[in-house]
């Protein structure tokens, strides 16, 4: 079988090795930060240091999509997760469904819809023990690399990537180098210092800033209503962890300067107690000062132009592809589907660079890409809409289609799910608004009066909370 170089350490660059190891490939994974998993998912939390992940102790989500996956690829992942403490969390339990929905019964394949929670730490933990333990991978932490090294072109005037360059020096060849760097991937350096031609690259700022804090308690909060809930001027995503563990996050436009007294533990417990639905999520011991996270890049990247690839031997996967800010929780669930992709395109061309290469863009931009741009869609029309508020303008007008199926899934019990799907990872929303129920329900809906989003906190308000 081939040699196959996984450059990043993290949880789709492991969970990738471990994909590819179990078709017999050869994995090494490289990872610049120097220090091992800890020897229990606890120190994982209180020590493990990770510098090369700046959203290393910040919310994670992982959404059905990855439970599904690892189910299937990496049996044994989700067990391990429980045992290290994390938890179920089933949002088709009876006490989730919105109130307003009658139906109540359960419906056949309701139980795929449910998903594990935890701390990224404590998943990267579980994550890392159970490649250290994989058949057919190799784990180099400490190990940065500087460059890509090429070899014989497999198309004419293409480079063909055949290995790396460590910072040390030393050369390591492979049959295919994977990029899982994430957000930091220098994936456009190294293709042009090989002499390759510039991937297609596209970046902006979603302008949103993150303040979250985690607290730990007996008896976990009941949920009351959505993970992510629009506030108006903000959103409030609560989300459960491990170990009697959770935590609560506020974002908002990094053009609203007011929020930035957020930061005051104070302020935060103030702001999150005028949330009705979500005030009971205080109730506990806070485990962290406020974090604060800001200046998170959305970036597309595609390595075939023109129809032809900027080089061989070579896949960027996850984060290091594609990456979205974290409104919607999505990147591990996405970055494991985009993993599977890669281990399905390996087991067809492999030893074909050229149709690895054409596969694989093809594969990605229609399995994984819709996420993508979907997420982009998502994330401008909020900004757009607390830019709006924190002006005192009125709030944009919605997307017709997205405010009908939000309307529709209060009162039924299937778009309900529909939307579920969507947002745990598993459908995507064109998919779920073909469906002939789902369909049915929006042409009732149409030319309707929506009701006003519920539970606004209005912009004097909030300003009033900010300055108490």
């Amino acid at each position: 079988m081939s040699r196959i170089l996984v450059c990043g350490g993290g949880l789709i660059g492991l969970c990738a090795a471990m994909m590819l190891g179990r078709d017999g490939h050869r994995v090494t994974v490289l990872e610049a930060d120097p220090e091992d998993h800890p020897s229990t998912s606890v120190e994982g939390w209180h020590s493990w240091q990770r510098p090369g992940v700046a959203q290393f102790r910040q919310p994670h989500s992982l959404h059905s999509r990855f439970r599904m996956v690892s189910d299937r690829e990496l049996p044994g992942l989700t067990e391990g997760l429980l045992r290290a403490g994390c938890v179920w969390v089933d949002y088709l339990d009876g006490q989730f469904l919105p109130p307003t929905i009658p139906d109540r019964a359960p419906r056949p394949g309701d139980e795929a819809m449910r998903c594990v929670a935890g701390r990224r730490p404590t998943v990267e933990w579980v994550v890392a023990a159970m490649a250290q333990a994989a058949p057919n991978v190799t784990i180099r932490r400490g190990t940065k690399v500087r460059e890509l090294i090429t070899g014989t072109s497999a198309i004419p005037g293409v480079p063909h990537v055949a290995g790396v360059r460590t910072m040390a020096g030393e050369e390591i060849r492979a049959d295919l180098v994977v990029d899982a760097m994430g957000r930091r991937s220098p994936a456009c350096e190294w293709i042009l210092g090989a002499g390759g031609r510039s991937p297609i690259e596209e970046s902006e700022d979603s302008n949103f800033v993150y303040f979250g804090r985690y607290f730990s308690g007996q008896q976990r909060p009941r949920r009351m209503g959505s993970t992510l809930t629009p506030m108006g001027l903000f959103s409030i995503l609560t989300l459960d962890g491990d170990n009697d563990t959770w935590s609560v996050t506020l974002y908002t436009s990094s053009k609203n300067k007011a929020m930035r007294a957020l930061r005051d533990p104070v302020t935060f417990h103030r702001v999150v107690s005028a949330c009705p639905l979500q005030a009971h999520w205080l109730d506990g011991e806070p485990m962290t000062d406020v974090l604060l996270m800001a200046g998170v890049l959305d970036r597309y990247r595609r390595f075939v132009v023109d129809g032809r690839p900027v080089v061989t031997g070579f896949a960027a996967v996850g984060d290091a592809w594609a990456c979205t800010n974290p409104s919607g929780g999505r990147g591990l669930s996405v970055g494991l589907l985009h993993a599977q992709v890669l281990r399905d395109v390996a087991r067809r061309h492999i030893n074909n660079p050229e149709a690895f290469a054409r596969d694989y863009d093809a594969e990605t931009d229609r399995q994984v890409g819709p996420y993508y741009r979907n997420q982009i869609a998502a994330d401008r029309a909020r900004v757009a809409e607390m830019n709006a508020l924190d002006e005192g303008l009125a709030m944009p007008a919605p997307n017709p289609v997205t405010a009908r199926l939000l309307a529709a899934a209060s009162e039924d019990a299937d778009v309900f799910r529909g939307i579920l799907e969507i947002a745990m990872c598993v459908a995507l929303p064109q998919d779920v608004i073909a469906r002939p129920r789902v369909a049915a329900k929006l042409a009732e809906l149409e030319g309707e009066p929506l009701p006003p989003p519920p539970g606004i906190i209005d912009r004097h308000r909030l300003a009033a909370l900010l300055d108490s």
